[in-house]
């Protein structure tokens, strides 16, 4: 198995209630609920998985709702903008879909020659949709509203926004594979060739700009993906080698991770495809069911009786 990291694998977001989370993502954007499942260290709270059908790597976003959060600040040290692929000509499709829903957007425009639709999730989380210049040919999952024709692909990319950039664009190309492809001002392309899809990270260097402040409508971290456990060892002892400060392995349940926060102060993660969403609920229920990791199991009754309302 070639020791690579293949793209993004998912992105971790805070959200503040759970219910308007969920009927967002799903409801407007037209995402699968793939897990409902409570947070490890915090089990009170939610963990909702929203991706395609089986959750491939490279399309998963994953929330934390805590009700009643503050809302975070986005700034630098933490990625700022998911972007989605979607097809040519599903732009004014999204765009009546935003006006009939009340989402804040902003007209198209263009970056690196692709044209974008940026819009903001009702905690103020920043998402935009890209038209990439080589169709993107992953099957989407699609509901009665989001057909396949419009619908969201996947990760398009994912930017990092940073006081400097350099130390950060070395972790992407001397540790985890990518390669710088372009720049417009002060923003940095890079990719990774390890596969054609969720390969884009961009590093917007804004030296003066304040520290962001974590809270809802910000993200939490990002996960690079690897194909298994061993190549996910590899990247352990290649980067602890190098110095940082890197988590033991952690079972996740649908993944093993590792993280590391990467000197711009953004939290990396690098989690496996196994053992995948499909290992404690049949595919066709999935999200339908509320999920505990082992250790919580016990503790279910209480937990249900915390965990704030969803119909």
């Amino acid at each position: 198995m070639e020791n690579r990291i293949v793209g993004l694998h998912h992105i971790t977001a805070i959200a503040g209630m759970a219910k308007k989370n969920l009927d967002f993502y799903t409801k407007v954007l037209g995402l699968r609920l793939l897990k409902k499942t409570v947070n490890f260290d915090d089990p009170g709270t939610y963990h909702f998985y929203f991706g395609d059908e089986k959750g491939s790597a490279g399309t998963i976003l994953t929330f934390f709702p805590h009700e009643g959060a503050r809302r975070g600040s986005a700034g630098t040290g933490m990625a700022t903008n998911i972007a989605y692929a979607v097809p040519e000509g599903s732009f004014d499709f999204w765009i009546d879909r935003f006006e009939k829903y009340n989402v804040i957007y902003n007209k198209p425009s263009e970056k690196f020659g692709e044209r974008y639709l940026t819009f903001l999730d009702p905690d103020g989380l920043k998402l935009e949709l890209v038209i990439p210049k080589n169709e993107d040919g992953r099957t989407p999952w699609e509901t009665d509203e989001v057909k396949a024709e419009v619908a969201t692909r996947g990760f398009y990319g994912v930017t990092l926004t940073l006081q400097n950039k350099e130390k950060t664009a070395q972790v992407l190309t001397d540790i985890l594979g990518y390669t710088f492809r372009e720049q417009s001002g002060n923003r940095y392309r890079y990719a990774t060739d390890a596969v054609d899809t969720a390969n884009i990270i961009d590093l917007v260097e804004l030296p003066n700009e304040a520290r962001g402040i974590g809270g809802a409508g910000t993200n939490h971290h990002i996960a690079f993906r690897v194909k298994n456990e061993e190549v996910l060892m590899h990247f352990h002892d290649k980067i602890a080698g190098l110095g940082y400060n890197i988590t033991n392995k952690i079972d996740r349940n649908y993944f093993y991770s590792l993280y590391f926060r990467e000197p711009g102060g953004v939290l990396f993660e690098i989690a496996t495809d196994n053992p995948g969403f499909g290992i404690d609920e049949p595919w066709d229920e999935l999200g339908e069911h509320l999920l505990l990791p082992p250790q919580y199991e016990p503790r279910r009754a209480e937990l249900e009786a915390v965990l704030p309302k969803l119909d």
